[in-house]
């Protein structure tokens, strides 16, 4: 049996609320109260170093998380991910948020299989045990089995929408009215980033609407071999229930089960990280919740690439064509220590309005970014970075535009997902190289307008400087030094001779005239370069190493 849910709708989702006075009036009191006696108690035992008080500090924690209901335990799960935010006895106890839960009834659970499936779980598959498996905020999964196979089935928690609707309007009007009075600046958008928020959960508890983002998902990795997604069994879901195929793997949760079981730590990482830039710079669809619960290590891949599973497509979300060309401008204007250009990227994607003198950014953009690629990129990870650019955004009319706000989300959670793992990690050092090589071998005309910004400058004449940098970003600064050079070669030749290449074929010969006169000092200077990179030696070594990596 389907139900209908309606779309958010902050104005009517508020209207209905203050209507109903005897929910609305109660909540936000209990809420704020809630918050006081936390904040109270942190604020008097924090600091204590006896253990025992810790440990209760952080189950009182998780009890009030998991107590105030699913808007905040999904709050909870973002923190869950931050080792660099939160003390290491309170991320063990909120990691709990992820998928363990307390579970609800279980009659509850096989009456809502039978209203939405059609029959009782008995009757639907040849196995179903007496309890759930995990327990996440949304829903509990059960492990059931099929023609001796595996399934994964998933059961909405009850009364899910009626308590998002009810939290998430009065999460907006506690963080529109108290906005002022919180030492943040974020801009006038708060109201907005709750409502992204809103829309994101409502999307998440429509398991149809779930079942069609795994299949689309599903079809962007078909071909790379370490990235698995479950298989959507159609027959057996609904509205609130949705059931794939069972993943037999460990979750990237802790660096020692994965050892434990004979798996590499960092080679989850590069696939994670990589699969996320994948989403975000070629595909302009993302897993917006992308937490350890929700990500497997499999079996099999290499100590290079791991084998990674992705479930739980609830929260997904999409990032526009221009969006997506424009932060890669911007890595690319950080690599290239451009802040002007840097700052013109941050007023195009509207974290500062179009009357911002954007000159008076430059110095601030330097002091907080200055150096990301250079001496200090041993040092730089997003929290670094975001201690920065909050005293900036104070300081300056900076501003989150709403639709980056599951953006900043995905891309935080799992920068701390790979800092549970490996507390040494750092992001630039996969993702510059990533971006350095998407602009050397993607030859869309959108990459290879910014290709061409960094190989010529305004007059038309070889930055040689910023080429030498792109090409030792990703062949001296990767931890694979030469697995990529093949494929960068192959890239440069084939793009050159094509139909495509014509606008670096001519910019070429017009940056060989200077004063009417032909001048090769930067060509040579080029052609050097290129030697020197692409060199026999070099080109052998990576030979090898593809050889190797594909043993």
């Amino acid at each position: 049996m389907e139900r209908s849910y309606s779309k958010y709708s902050a104005k009517d989702d508020f209207l209905w609320l203050i209507l109903r006075p005897w929910i609305f009036i109660p909540r936000v009191l209990y809420i704020l109260l809630t918050f006081i006696f936390l904040f109270l108690r942190i604020l008097f035992q924090g600091n204590s170093k006896n253990k025992n008080i810790q440990k209760n500090l952080s189950k009182y924690l998780f009890d009030v998380i998991t107590d105030l209901g699913p808007c905040f335990i999904k709050l909870g799960q973002a923190l869950s991910t931050r080792p660099d935010l939160v003390r290491q006895d309170w991320l063990t106890e909120l990691t709990k948020l992820q998928d363990n839960l307390p579970a609800f009834d279980q009659k509850i659970a096989l009456k809502i299989i039978e209203e939405e499936l059609g029959s009782p779980a008995n009757e639907l598959f040849e196995e179903f045990p007496d309890s759930p498996i995990a327990s996440a905020s949304l829903g509990q999964v059960y492990k059931a089995k099929i023609n001796n196979s595996y399934l994964a089935v998933k059961v909405q928690r009850p009364n899910l929408y009626f308590l998002i609707r009810r939290d998430i309007a009065i999460l907006r009007f506690l963080g529109t009215f108290l906005s002022p009075l919180l030492p943040l600046n974020i801009g006038v958008g708060i109201g907005e980033i709750i409502d992204e928020f809103g829309k994101a959960l409502f999307n998440e508890i429509d398991y149809l609407k779930e079942a069609e983002n795994a299949l689309r998902f599903a079809n962007l990795f078909k071909e790379n071999p370490n990235i698995f997604i479950p298989k959507l069994e159609k027959q057996f879901s609904s509205k609130r229930v949705i059931t794939t195929s069972w993943i037999d793997g460990v979750k990237l949760r802790d660096r020692a089960l994965l050892e434990e079981n004979n798996l590499i730590p960092a080679s989850f990482i590069k696939t994670c990280v990589i699969s996320g830039l994948q989403q975000l710079f070629e595909f302009g669809y993302f897993h917006a919740d992308p937490h350890p619960g929700n990500m497997f290590a499999l079996k099999g891949g290499n100590a290079d690439s791991g084998n990674l599973a992705y479930v739980d497509f609830g929260m997904m979300d999409t990032i526009t064509n221009s969006d997506r060309l424009t932060l890669i401008k911007a890595i690319v204007h950080i690599i290239n220590e451009e802040y002007y250009l840097l700052a013109e990227d941050f007023q195009k994607l509207g974290f500062l309005t179009k009357e911002q003198d954007l000159k008076k950014l430059v110095e601030p953009l330097k002091e907080v970014l200055g150096g990301s690629f250079g001496a200090e990129v041993g040092n730089f990870n997003l929290k670094n970075v975001t201690d920065k650019f909050s005293k900036l955004m104070y300081s300056y009319p900076f501003r989150v535009p709403s639709r980056f706000a599951l953006i900043i989300r995905a891309v935080v959670s799992q920068e701390g997902l790979a800092l549970r793992l490996d507390p040494e990690f750092k992001i630039l050092k996969i993702a510059y190289p990533y971006i350095a090589k998407k602009l050397l071998t993607d030859n869309s005309e959108e990459i290879l307008e910014i290709l061409l910004e960094v190989v010529f400058d305004k007059k038309g004449n070889i930055q040689i400087e910023k080429v030498e940098s792109l090409l030792n970003i990703l062949f001296k600064d990767s931890e694979n030094i030469n697995s990529d050079l093949i494929p960068v070669a192959n890239a440069g030749l084939k793009l050159f001779v094509s139909k495509k290449g014509s606008e670096v074929r001519k910019n070429l010969l017009l940056s060989l005239i200077k004063d009417e006169k032909l001048e090769f000092t930067d060509a040579k200077k080029l052609l050097a370069l290129i030697r020197d990179t692409f060199s026999p030696l070099n080109i052998a070594k990576s030979a090898v190493q593809n050889i190797i990596s594909t043993v």
